[in-house]
């Protein structure tokens, strides 16, 4: 029988997205879980990168093997070609168990959503620990700001007003995306929390609010006319959702009024 006092792995984390635990430390796990909210955010946001993945790979999995793949050629060659069948299995891994593992960043070739997020999230816990220089133009100026900004990356951006969710704009900065310019606002509520929204070109077309959640920060992360947003902050996802539901909302609006 197992003992529900020892604390659950980040190995037994993994497994029970996999479907790979044994079933009699499951119980132990999903008590865990609903004790810990952080793990069990992070269980939320790999199932979601699960999803993704099949959703991408599963077809490419089902197709049959190569005959350049097959086993039995690959140990003929010579060893030059040993990379190239390590990278057919990892591609063949995705489409089995072991989806917990890849959302620890092993993905071989993220989405362009995935990666979206990843550069977010990163330039989020880059600056928001900064005093001095978080930004490079004040929310005082926000109207050069946002001119600025939607020169540079090519739409209309804009600062939404987020002071019925007690945010201010500190100001922002452009940064260089995976596909282009990238523009970054940043947010501070009165007690100091910072919020961050990101945005840059990406090929999504129009996709809808998911969560995920990293290095104790978190992120709400759509996409409209294959521009992508992604909205960084503490890792509450009920709050990361009540401030992104307001900027998708003054979004549509400037939309309808024509930017």
């Amino acid at each position: 029988m197992s003992d529900p006092k020892i604390p659950v792995t980040e190995d037994e984390l993994h497994a029970y997205v996999d479907n790979e635990l044994p079933a009699e430390r499951r119980g132990d796990v999903e008590t865990w879980l609903a004790a810990h909210a952080e793990d069990a955010a992070r269980v939320r946001s790999w199932r979601e990168m699960a999803e993704l993945l099949h959703a991408r790979y599963d077809t490419v999995a089902d197709e049959a093997v190569p005959k350049r793949l097959e086993i039995e050629r690959l140990v003929r060659r010579p060893r030059k070609w040993m990379y190239g069948a390590i990278a057919a299995t990892l591609l063949a891994f995705l489409g089995g168990g072991g989806v917990g593992w890849l959302a620890r960043g092993v993905t071989a070739s993220p989405s362009a959503f995935e990666s979206l997020t990843v550069d977010a999230l990163d330039a989020h816990r880059l600056y928001v620990v900064e005093v001095r220089h978080p930004v490079e133009v004040p929310g005082s100026e926000r109207a050069h700001l946002e001119t600025w900004l939607s020169k540079r990356c090519g739409w209309d951006v804009r600062a939404p007003e987020l002071d019925a969710s007690g945010l201010k704009l500190v100001g922002g900065r452009l940064l260089p995306g995976a596909s282009g310019p990238a523009s970054f606002l940043m947010y501070e509520s009165a007690s100091g929390e910072r919020y961050t929204l990101y945005a840059s070109r990406a090929k999504t077309g129009t996709a809808q609010m998911r969560y995920t959640a990293a290095e104790n920060s978190g992120a709400m992360y759509w996409s409209e006319d294959n521009v992508g947003y992604v909205l960084s902050g503490p890792s509450d996802k009920d709050r990361l959702h009540q401030v992104a539901r307001q900027v998708y909302d003054q979004n549509e609006k400037n939309e309808k009024n024509g930017g």
